[in-house]
């Protein structure tokens, strides 16, 4: 067990006061690495970094600033001297609120272009950002694990037929940008990964599937029809899977991505 042993490392977590972000900063913590809960909310982060059970602090951190990324930085190394993993987690998943809108406004041919620069933005350019910023740091100590979430959207096309209700009628389309950003952020891990690769810096993805989150009971029962396992993931499924990759139990494994969807991509 001492191969998935995080203690006295030093995990930044994006977007971490997110649904799977929450979790993300719990499996790392329970492993013993001490986590900067990051997110645009810093008195959430800080709220939410005192409750895990290591030394953890809360950051104000923006993916698609450059000084903030910086300034998040620079107070890590000030707290805690180095950093050894960096979960990059914030991502933009467009929803539409809007249950009158949201079908015409979803389909390809309206979808918002300013929907589709934001989400390159957060999803894809905050990673590049993440990872020259911090991964640099890394680099210097020549060693560190980054893990790129990514998605199994970005291994296949999204199945619009999940939306529909039990009446045939389509709800809503999942839009593009979801899964242009994902695909991109699994062939950026193999690049870092080739890149970095004699430094001591292992550079992976983590694609996972659905999780159930109160959505409507259709889409729940629509989705487990779909999958081997029968249902969605729950928020706590992927806690092994962080671990696994944050630590020496994953030594050998770089530009690899890492699929937990419960079957969903077999088919």
């Amino acid at each position: 067990m001492k191969l998935f042993d995080l203690k006295n490392k030093t995990a930044i977590v994006t977007g971490a006061l997110g649904l799977l972000g929450k979790e993300h900063c719990k499996a790392l913590s329970y492993a013993g690495a001490n986590v900067i809960v990051c997110d645009l909310d810093r008195n959430k982060c800080e709220k939410y970094a005192a409750r895990l059970k290591t030394k953890s602090i809360g950051c104000y951190l923006d993916v698609s600033d450059e000084y903030s990324i910086k300034e998040s930085r620079d107070i890590i190394l000030d707290e805690f001297g180095h950093i050894d993993i960096l979960v990059n987690n914030a991502a933009i998943n467009d929803m539409f609120e809007n249950p009158k809108t949201s079908f015409e406004k979803s389909k390809f041919e309206n979808y918002p272009f300013e929907m589709w620069e934001k989400s390159l933005s957060v999803n894809l350019t905050g990673v590049f950002k993440c990872c020259q910023i911090i991964g640099t740091e890394m680099s210097r100590k020549k060693k560190g694990s980054i893990i790129n979430i990514a998605s199994t959207y970005g291994i296949v096309a999204p199945n619009q037929d999940l939306y529909k209700k039990q009446n045939g009628q389509q709800a809503f389309y999942k839009p593009p940008a979801y899964s242009a950003t994902k695909g991109a952020i699994i062939s950026f891990t193999k690049y870092l990964a080739a890149y970095w690769g004699n430094t001591g810096i292992r550079v992976n993805a983590l694609s996972p599937g659905g999780v159930d989150n109160n959505q409507d009971q259709y889409f729940k029962d629509n989705y487990a029809q779909r999958t081997p396992l029968k249902r969605m993931a729950k928020p706590t499924d992927y806690h092994g899977g962080i671990i696994f990759l944050a630590s020496d139990a994953s030594s050998y494994m770089t530009g690899a991505n890492l699929v937990i969807d419960g079957g969903w991509t077999i088919w």
